[in-house]
């Protein structure tokens, strides 16, 4: 087995050698070829190159929606499951059946429902229909959250690079650790006594 791994001065090194090579400049060459060539063309040419990295990478992913104008998705997050149904509305949230005011009490909640909204300027143009069931308030707000993100990216496509730079469409992997036995939770010992 072959030991490949580099040192600081190894890094510092290659990072020399690719600063010492000259990078093309298209613009500059030609500018320097053509002096009868107007001012004004030369910075006319110069904003057109970024935009081209802007063209999407992938190609979009096909829009889902059942018979009723509805993009589904499911949502996870320690215990908890949502079913979530997204629609072009007025921006009305209902949860088990209860408006989100009701239901998630806390703002704090609110806020965590509301975040694939903000991320996507989106807000009040979808109206949300959630099943939750399983864990705590904070778990199932998760899981909604998750579950508003795909299916926001189910109906609008175009949005899921900015829901997923934002890690909403993650399912957040952190659960409650396991008790040990001989241990009186997780990790949580009994009162120790020397003698």
């Amino acid at each position: 087995m072959s030991d490949n791994r580099q040192s600081l001065s190894d890094l510092a090194q290659i990072a020399a050698e690719a600063a010492a090579v000259p990078a093309p400049a298209p613009v500059a060459a030609e500018a320097a070829a053509t002096p009868a060539a107007p001012a004004a063309d030369v910075e006319a040419e110069a904003p057109a190159a970024p935009v081209e990295p802007a063209a999407p990478t992938m190609p979009l992913r096909a829009q889902e929606i059942d018979n009723l104008g509805r993009a589904y998705a499911t949502g996870r997050r320690k215990d908890a499951v949502a079913r979530v149904w997204v629609k072009p509305g007025t921006g009305k949230i209902t949860v088990n059946g209860r408006d989100q005011e009701i239901y998630f009490a806390r703002p704090t909640l609110r806020l965590v429902i509301n975040q694939p909204f903000g991320v996507t300027d989106r807000n009040g143009q979808y109206d949300v229909i959630a099943t939750v069931k399983g864990g705590g308030l904070s778990g199932q707000a998760g899981a909604v959250k998750h579950g508003i993100a795909q299916a926001l990216t189910k109906y609008e496509p175009a949005l899921r690079s900015a829901v997923k730079a934002e890690g909403f469409l993650t399912r957040d992997s952190r659960v409650v650790e396991r008790k040990k036995y001989g241990k009186a939770k997780a990790r949580k010992s009994f009162q120790f006594s020397k003698r």
